[in-house]
């Protein structure tokens, strides 16, 4: 379990409520073992949330509401960790990438969601059927609210191989994707982020099926996020499914540009959008 020094309320909301959960228990002078007595949820499941490791459901920021006499305090702090703006398939998936020691994606179509500038999502989630103006900015904030984790005192180590056609598929207006771009080349440029392009002329087929992103933490199954048409896209941790999509992005990274080499491209790439 993380010292309490360690964690950090303005990582996440998740981060905030167990903050917040762990201050209102110790207030009371409880252990987490006489909280669990309190609740219907292990001291397990308690422990998890107070670290960030696991959101917390409605049901467990209500019960522990009553049981701490916190006066709706948690009640009113789930709406941050409920993830409402996610698909529900895609959930658990934050949970997971908020909590990630290290993290490598290959992105075939578009920019990384880690890596998206605000307007590059408005402009990808502006696409869908029948989604409303309201639900864009609910979807965009999210997504933004995601890359808090790159921005952390230490980051996850983040790899993200992406198809060179990305830099070239026009989202949005030129001065959208030159932004992109820019962005790309000011996180790529750091410790911590590696992105490399896969080219085109590599010729490549592998993962051409759909993007993926693959999360590890140590003492953890290596969990993946496996995107599809959408209703199909999933989260796993099953041994067999990781380690097919592990060997998937090698060979994908074995045939991309080096870090260096794609920046360089990626800066070239800049100013088809700036010209």
């Amino acid at each position: 379990m993380p010292k309490e020094s360690d964690l950090y309320p303005s990582e996440s909301p998740t981060a905030l409520f167990g903050f917040e959960l762990r201050r209102l228990r110790k207030v009371r002078g409880w252990s987490q073992i006489q909280l669990s007595k309190l609740v219907p949820y292990s001291v397990g499941t308690i422990s998890m949330i107070e670290t960030a490791q696991r959101s917390p459901s409605e049901e467990f920021a209500r019960f522990c509401d009553e049981a701490l006499g916190a006066e709706g305090a948690l009640v009113r702090l789930w709406p941050m960790v409920s993830h409402t703006a996610a698909p529900m398939w895609f959930r658990p998936w934050l949970d997971v990438e908020a909590t990630a020691e290290s993290l490598r994606t290959w992105q075939p179509l578009v920019v990384p969601g880690l890596l998206q500038t605000e307007d590059y999502a408005r402009a990808i989630l502006s696409g869908e059927i029948g989604v409303t103006p309201e639900q864009i900015e609910d979807q965009v904030t999210a997504r933004i609210e995601r890359q808090a984790i790159l921005k952390r005192a230490v980051p996850p180590l983040f790899w993200a191989v992406i198809d060179e056609a990305v830099l070239h598929r026009p989202i949005g207006s030129p001065a959208v994707m030159a932004a992109q771009l820019t962005h790309l080349l000011e996180v790529g440029r750091t410790s911590r982020v590696t992105i490399q392009v896969l080219p085109l002329s590599a010729c490549s087929t592998t993962g051409l099926g759909g993007g993926f992103a693959i999360a590890q933490t140590q003492g953890v199954f290596d969990t993946a996020y496996v995107e599809s048409a959408g209703v199909m896209s999933r989260v796993t941790e099953r041994p067999e499914d990781v380690s097919v999509l592990t060997y998937r992005y090698e060979g994908i990274r074995s045939e991309a540009l080096s870090k260096r080499e794609s920046l360089e491209l990626i800066k070239e790439t800049l100013q088809r959008w700036t010209s």
